[in-house]
């Protein structure tokens, strides 16, 4: 067998397929694009899903990939199996209405197995097909696969729901007996066993899965048949390179060399519980590198939390391999050497990414504490012997980032055990709440086959020209079905040629009007979209008869367009400004540019701050002023990346692309309609600076009219401030406002003196009221005073002469009401806490809260259960 890397293993699976006319598509982002049914991008085929439902024809219908994955449904396993990951790799080839079995088999065997590629001995593969297969199984036979090397498997059918589906063929790697199952009924392709690998599933896509149907025998057939391949790169490498498991190949290994001298204490391969620390910790730090770099970020919900769950996890595990000082910050780099042939950009990004890694283990560190405090407190309240309560487990997996494991290592410790099944009920129970909380319309849509077959030309001129003189109507679409003519409603139309710009890529489409040959308006277009064969889909409301064939002339709103196109350019001047000004490591993370505003969404780690704002701001005006010319040049991608052009985003080009320069301040790739130079924007202004989700800020700004209409509406918001703290002048108002903040400073003052010469009156009467509670004296009394501090004071009277053990106070506020326990030194002395006695009697007031050992306060929104919480108290110092 061939001794390959996995750089080399890749790059000859793509050029295998390369070399059967395939075009290679880069590996995508991990984070989904337009896909709300996806948390991560978890196949190779997710990112081609546009493809193969017919909202773009490709223009290529084969194409390859080598796409980076992340999977989190099986965490917990990831470390304890030989091929568990988060972050995989999946190699694929795929043909959207193109190719089909007769040619897929054949590549697939000649890629296993020929001399010039893998060259995998035929003995050591296995074939599994569906048993209703037959053309699969004479395919695979025809190409030389041993009749008894081909076995029928029944579950071989793709089948996730309503929509495409249809049988598939896995091929399995036969890696000796040394591996047999336990079970020797399990050592079979397919069965749950290490000997037989499986490397890779092809689906062939052919049926289209109808409402109600339920046998695989009633699907029709699909117009257009598809194939979708998968193989892990994981699993192959550890092929060649003839590891025991994924974890034992260059992938990995060198990360497990780096924690090794990490660790100074333990090495991979000497004990079996470490050895799950080490993989756990090679494994997590590759998929928190990939995340991160792109653009994901820690949090408490979605990505965020998954990079936060994994980033602990690999903490935990290497405080078990001895390292108790932040760590996986130094192995970033090593991710970023190891995959550096096809993602150099982790390499290149791995300072910034490290800086996110190690502020992340610096904070959990207090989690950490936090959550062995917790674990402790329980084992302190529960007798040896007990069990630990499966959902106190499961709160500090699922909050505090402990393994199940641990809580049960600690336990045992203790001489406890846990609650296995009221764990796994919680753990249930989570899972059910994210897949009900994320659509289940995950699956492919069925391609519209009106317009996916629908490939009149239409001429796209908006760059240069906004109104088309006279163009035909080359197709008209009512109710999803091509039509000849119609006179009123709502219409889809295709014109020859038309200067209205799709929807794409933020900007929203051109308005406008449709005039027949005598000049009448026959129709408004009311939105423009990309057809899947790239065509300008016009939507149109008909005020007039229309035919197909005709001739119309076709007039953009140009007040409308230049609105939209001066806000384009300084979303381009913004995006720059932000990398010169923030980092170059802040990317795109969505944007909408229309006639009012434009709105920029971009990763960035924590808000930023208004001298930031004002610099990004000020050099967008300054790039403005400098009235720099808008230019764009259409050429190939090598050279207008050579050219310094930047991919917003993450589109799919083509083999021509455009390039937009703004003058040498900006270059992007982009098909957007833009300003001629920048001096035509006149004023760009921030309006707004806000978090949308981890990790990721969102800037709303205006320009041109709506820079006007925001500076107006500013203007008179300020006159009515101006009028409300009767300035004679707007210059006036901040002289004003001071004066009104010195005088309500004085009135505060005022009312603080009163409402502690009150306190004081209420604590001289309430003092004499000691009452006993079991070994205990209290006093326990409300106050008709308005404020915590208030009962503070109150509470600083008392301790001047401490006249009982315990101080209980209450102030009815209205809608909310306030409690304040505190404790004399002597109760302290004896064990009472304000702390514990607090949240003893907080629910009685429908609240919470906590604080020291003296003294301890709470909030609630039930005034009514002020003598509740007294007996409350009562009963809970009859019993201490």
């Amino acid at each position: 067998m061939k001794e390959l890397s996995s750089a080399e293993i890749r790059s000859m699976f793509l050029r295998f397929f390369e070399s059967k006319g395939h075009s290679i598509e880069p590996s995508q982002s991990l984070i989904p694009k337009d896909d709300p049914t996806l948390l991560w991008i978890n196949s190779g085929v997710a990112t081609l899903k546009k493809y193969f439902d017919g909202r773009v024809i490709p223009e290529n219908h084969r194409i390859t990939n080598a796409q980076k994955s992340i999977r989190t449904n099986d965490i917990e396993n990831v470390g304890y199996t030989a091929r568990h990951h988060t972050l995989f790799e999946m190699l694929g080839n795929f043909s959207i209405g193109d190719y089909f079995k007769k040619e897929v088999i054949p590549w697939a065997w000649e890629l296993l197995t020929s001399p010039e590629w893998y060259a995998l001995d035929p003995d050591n593969l296995y074939i599994t097909v569906y048993p209703d297969d037959q053309e699969a199984k004479d395919l695979w036979l025809s190409v030389g696969v041993a009749p008894d090397h081909l076995y029928e498997e029944p579950d071989n059918f793709w089948d996730i729901g309503e929509g495409p589906s249809g049988p598939d063929t896995e091929i399995f790697y036969d890696r000796g007996a040394k591996f047999d199952a336990d079970d020797s009924a399990e050592n079979y392709p397919g069965g749950e066993n290490e000997r037989y690998l499986e490397i890779w599933n092809i689906v062939f896509s052919q049926f289209n899965h109808l409402p109600g149907l339920t046998n695989h025998a009633d699907y029709p057939e699909l117009p257009h048949k598809n194939i979708d391949t998968g193989m892990g790169l994981e699993r192959l490498v550890s092929i060649f390179q003839h590891a025991d498991t994924n974890f034992e190949t260059d992938l990995f290994m060198p990360l497990i060399r780096a924690t090794e001298q990490l660790s100074g204490q333990y090495h991979y391969g000497e004990s079996g519980d470490k050895d799950i620390s080490f993989k756990v910790i090679a494994d997590h730090a590759r998929a928190v590198t990939f995340a991160i770099g792109d653009g994901a970020l820690p949090s408490n919900e979605g990505r965020g939390y998954i990079i936060r769950r994994l980033l602990r996890r690999a903490v935990l595990h290497g405080r078990k391999l001895g390292i108790q000082k932040a760590f996986l910050e130094e192995l970033v780099p090593v991710v970023g050497d190891i995959m550096v042939d096809y993602y150099p950009e982790v390499k290149a990004n791995a300072e910034y990414i490290s800086s996110i890694v190690v502020a992340e283990e610096e904070r959990f560190s207090k989690t950490l504490s936090d959550g062995l405090d917790l674990l402790n407190s329980v084992i302190a309240e529960q007798k040896q012997g007990q069990e630990i309560d499966g959902a106190v487990a499961f709160k500090l997996y699922d909050t505090y980032g402990f393994p199940y494991e641990l809580t049960v290592e600690a336990a045992e410790d203790a001489g406890m055990t846990v609650d296995r099944d009221g764990f796994d009920q919680a753990m249930a129970a989570q899972k059910e709440r994210a897949r009900a909380a994320r659509s289940d319309s995950a699956s492919m849509g069925i391609q519209n086959e009106l317009l996916t077959d629908l490939k009149v030309p239409s001429e796209y001129v908006g760059w240069s020209e906004l109104t088309v003189e006279a163009t035909e109507l080359t197709a008209l679409i009512k109710n999803n079905t091509l039509v000849d003519a119609t006179d009123d409603g709502q219409v889809q139309a295709l014109f020859a040629k038309t200067p209205f710009y799709a929807e794409m890529g933020g900007q929203v489409a051109d308005h406008g009007t449709i005039k027949n040959e005598a000049g009448e308006v026959v129709a408004q277009v009311v939105d423009v979209q990309n057809a899947p064969n790239g065509q300008h889909l016009h939507t149109l409301q008909l005020l007039a008869p229309i035919q197909q064939g005709g001739t119309y002339r076709l007039d953009v709103d140009r007040a409308y367009h230049a609105a939209v196109s001066k806000n384009h350019t300084a979303t381009h001047m913004l995006d720059q400004a932000l990398r010169n000004i923030l980092g170059e490591h802040t990317t795109q993370a969505g944007s909408l540019v229309n006639a009012d505003e434009l709105r920029y969404d971009f990763t960035y780690n924590g808000a930023v701050d208004s001298a930031k704002l004002q610099e990004i701001e000020d050099l967008v005006n300054a790039k403005i002023i400098e009235n720099l010319p808008v230019t764009w040049v259409e050429t190939d991608l090598e050279s207008a990346k050579k050219l310094g052009a930047v991919a917003v985003f993450t589109e799919k080009y083509g083999e021509k692309v455009r390039v937009v320069s703004i003058g040498d301040f900006n270059a992007e790739f982009d098909g957007g309609t833009h300003v001629n130079s920048t001096a035509e924007i006149g004023m760009f202004k921030i309006i707004s600076e806000s978090g949308t989700g981890a990790g990721v800020r969102r800037i709303e700004a205006v320009t041109g009219e709506g820079l006007m209409k925001y500076v107006q509406n500013q203007n008179q918001l300020l006159t009515q401030v101006a009028q409300t703290v009767k300035a004679p002048e707007l210059a006036d108002v901040p002289n004003k406002v001071v004066a009104l903040q010195d005088s309500l400073k004085d009135a505060q003052r005022q009312i603080s003196g009163l409402e502690k010469k009150l306190a004081n009156q209420a604590a001289a009467s309430a003092f004499d009221q000691v009452q006993t509670a079991g070994n205990w004296s209290y006093i326990a009394t409300e106050l008709a005073v308005e404020s915590m501090d208030a009962l503070r004071e109150t509470a600083d009277s008392w301790k001047q002469n401490t006249p009982s053990d315990v101080l209980i106070l209450a102030a009815n506020l209205g809608e909310k009401v306030n409690l304040l326990v505190a404790m004399s030194p002597a109760a302290n002395a004896q064990g009472l806490k304000a702390g514990d006695l607090i949240k003893a009697i907080a629910p009685a007031i429908g609240g919470g809260g906590g604080g020291r050992a003296d003294m301890a306060q709470a909030g609630g929104k039930n005034p009514a259960g002020i003598s509740d919480a007294f007996a409350a108290a009562q009963k809970w110092l009859t019993t201490e």
